[in-house]
């Protein structure tokens, strides 16, 4: 078996025994030995070295610094940018809601995601009712047997570094999805490059751009309870630290189609988010030591004998305080015969997992091949979309024009 980097441990006070490859004892080794969601074709914002506006601001140091181009972007929406740094972006008035592709901006705000602040953030839940996916026409098989989700080993930096959650802010509130840290092939070794659900970043064709958006990868790596977390070490709840998306992208079929329901954007529900530290320079690969590629080569699910879904579950009866895992082995689920088939598995994971990545084994290699986008109301199982030459050409793209800043 051919293995990945160790990833690195995070710089935290307690010290660890050892560090185990990803490949041999995480993602890997518990596919090869037995074997819910979010779309993506955006321009987001830059943060340019030069031009940048400050403002004043809850949380950190008391200052936000705003790069020029997003402030332009938010004059142009007659968007107050004193205001949006004092908390305006709590304002989602449906006119000023930045909807368009390149219309997204997401300037940091120090200290806003808190760890308390994570831990009431709500799932961002994608249902699909059990009689819209009887009405399904095309080719779809069986329903699968429901498949109790595990609860993944500790620490997770240690067998799952690359998972983390994603924090967001909606009209709801704050919401939680979950990602994965993927490679950038145009910059080997320095990925800054996070896999997630068109839904948790954009609302589809009802809404626009989330706010506020993060990750955190390896989240609570210790799988710690609330009680326990109420003292626990902020390196602890995030490990790696808060990363910020200063770039986004979401294909323009999630945007134009997608709903509360997945909609006909359902099986293009998926992003890519570029990301930034809150603190520090080194890119998110070399700070956790890891990261995974993608397959966009769409294989079939009559050919794929195992996949395994990643995320942290956080509807009842789960808390999204912990990693949990799915694996069976891939149905299809068609939705519409105009649109691209679905992979389905069996899996009780519910809101919250959504946007958690899809893996597979080939040749020893873990590669991601979806992310969760839909489930039913019971529970029972996960969708996630193929990833084809569209999904390919927006990571590419997002690759290229930011993954160098």
């Amino acid at each position: 078996m051919r293995s990945t980097p160790a990833p690195a441990a995070p710089p935290r006070g307690r010290r660890t025994t050892r560090r185990t490859a990803l490949a041999a004892t995480g993602l890997v080794a518990a596919l090869a030995l037995t074997a819910t969601a979010c779309n993506g074709s955006g321009d987001s914002a830059s943060d340019k070295p030069d031009g940048t506006i400050t403002a004043s601001a809850s949380g950190g140091d008391g200052k936000i610094r705003i790069p020029a181009d997003i402030a332009s972007k938010l004059k142009d929406h007659g968007i107050d940018i004193d205001q949006w740094a004092k908390g305006g972006w709590k304002d989602w008035d449906k006119d000023k809601w930045l909807r368009a592709a390149k219309d997204f901006a997401n300037p940091v705000i120090e200290g806003l995601w808190k760890p308390e602040r994570m831990k009431s953030a709500k799932e961002a839940n994608k249902t699909l009712s059990t009689q819209d996916a009887a009405a399904d026409q095309g080719v779809s098989d069986p329903e699968p047997a429901p498949v109790e989700a595990a609860a993944e080993k500790t620490p997770y930096h240690r067998y799952a570094a690359p998972v983390g959650k994603v924090f967001f802010d909606s009209p709801q509130g704050s919401m939680v999805c979950s990602g994965t840290v993927i490679k950038d092939v145009n910059h080997p070794g320095k990925s800054n490059l996070v896999w997630t659900a068109g839904h948790c970043v954009h609302a589809g064709k009802n809404g626009g751009w989330y706010r506020n958006i993060a990750f955190v990868p390896a989240y609570n790596d210790l799988a710690q309870s609330v009680s326990q977390l109420s003292n626990a070490d902020a390196s602890e709840i995030a490990p790696y630290g808060t990363w910020w998306a200063d770039w986004a992208s979401t294909s323009s079929q999630w945007i134009q189609g997608g709903s509360e329901t997945g909609g006909a954007g359902a099986a293009y529900d998926y992003a890519v988010l570029h990301v930034k530290p809150e603190q520090g320079s080194k890119s998110l690969e070399e700070t956790i030591g890891a990261a995974l590629p993608v397959d966009f080569s769409a294989p079939s699910a009559t050919e794929v004998t195992r996949m395994g879904a990643w995320g942290y579950p956080a509807a009842p009866p789960y808390s999204g305080l912990k990693m949990f895992k799915c694996i069976d082995r891939p149905g299809r689920l068609s939705l519409s015969p105009s649109l691209p088939t679905m992979y389905r598995i069996g899996c009780t994971m519910t809101g919250g997992s959504s946007g958690g990545g899809w893996f597979r084994v080939v040749d020893g290699k873990t590669e991601l091949v979806s992310n969760t986008s839909i489930g039913p109301t019971t529970n029972t199982w996960l969708a996630g979309p193929q990833l084809g030459k569209g999904a390919e050409t927006l990571l590419q793209n997002m690759s290229r024009t930011y993954g160098g800043r």
